[in-house]
């Protein structure tokens, strides 16, 4: 039998090599930039540190409760942490009950917290940006009696604590020193301990750096925490908390009136008054100078670190339209025709 001693082979056309090449290349990419978009869905929904209740009901699907999770904002994608649980044979494990989350936790520590069933039946929650007679409500819901409450909210309980030393001594309000946690109790655990943990932490988080970056501003300590209460409630994206500073800091610099109108509200609230920004009150700082006489709720990490570090900004105004954007400007002119465009529910316009 012969063989051909020439025989020839058919070659692959060089164009097919560079396609197989390209459809490689393009497969290789996608695959990255679908695992880093799948990675990036499971990053903290937010840098918001305020607790958020959610309710799992017994026998809910992965996708019920991933569903939830993203409608309460605390995840920031129903199918990115239904994948996640999937892959990690999470399905079965997820258990049903009342949990704290925080928007600044991953989707990999709040699928982990249901998994171990961390349910929050045994804390008392104290959140951020409530004032005291909301924190009242909620301790009642929590079973407490209101004599019990009144008398772990009277101040002269604590007064041996480090926190009072920054309290002015007329000062008979708790408002805004208690720091926003949660706390572990039990069915014998007074009222009065949780409240002492409470301060505890917010004398903690008023470091030496926190208390000169006030005393810099020309401010004392108790101050501070009346500035930061203020852009607690006034907004609440980190970035436009730090603008809010700049401009109550300014306006207090050139003995203007911060013109707030969330301590007006506090200040009717205070007087079982509907909430109203002509009610004449000390808390009033549309029509009085200076800070109001305490402050108006709590606060917390992201208020307190945007209060002792102000943008290196030079706006006096300010307005946030019902979109929520938040608008600056420097003249009384140009916040008329902020207000004027962007906002007409808030505004009532």
């Amino acid at each position: 039998m012969k063989f051909e001693k020439n025989r020839k082979y058919r070659r692959i056309p060089k164009r097919v090599w560079i396609l197989i090449i390209v459809i490689i290349i393009v497969f290789m990419t996608g695959s990255v930039l679908v695992r880093n978009y799948y990675y990036g869905l499971l990053k903290p929904y937010s840098s918001s540190q305020r607790p958020v209740s959610v309710d799992i009901a017994k026998g809910s699907s992965v996708r019920e409760i991933t569903d939830q999770l993203s409608s309460d904002h605390v995840i920031r994608s129903s199918w990115a942490a239904q994948l996640y649980i999937n892959s990690q044979n999470f399905s079965n494990s997820l258990q049903a009950g009342t949990y704290i989350f925080y928007p600044n936790e991953t989707t990999q520590q709040i699928i982990s917290n249901i998994v171990s069933g961390r349910i929050a039946t045994n804390l008392v929650t104290i959140l951020p940006g409530t004032n005291i007679f909301k924190l009242k409500t909620d301790l009642l819901k929590d079973g407490y009696s209101l004599s019990d409450i009144n008398n772990a909210l009277n101040i002269n309980n604590y007064r041996n604590l480090k926190i009072m030393e920054f309290v002015p001594s007329n000062v008979n309000s708790m408002e805004g020193l208690l720091w926003p946690d949660s706390f572990q109790r039990n069915k014998s655990t007074p009222l009065t301990t949780i409240i002492t943990e409470s301060l505890n932490e917010m004398s903690a988080h008023l470091t030496p750096k926190v208390q000169a970056a006030f005393a810099s501003e020309g401010l004392s300590t108790y101050q501070g925490l009346i500035l930061t209460s203020i852009i607690d409630q006034e907004v609440s994206k980190p970035s436009d908390q730090a603008q809010v500073a700049q401009v109550f800091l300014s306006r207090l610099k050139q003995s203007m009136n911060l013109g707030s109108d969330v301590t007006a509200y506090y200040g009717s609230l205070v007087n079982n008054q509907t909430p109203s920004l002509s009610y004449d009150s000390p808390y009033n700082t549309l029509l009085h100078p200076g800070l109001p006489p305490t402050p108006i709720s709590t606060i917390n990490s992201t208020s307190l670190y945007a209060a002792t570090h102000p943008a290196p900004t030079n706006w006096l105004y300010f307005v946030t339209g019902d979109s929520g954007v938040t608008y600056f400007s420097n003249t009384l002119t140009q916040q008329q025709a902020n207000t004027a465009q962007y906002c007409h529910k808030l505004c009532g316009n």
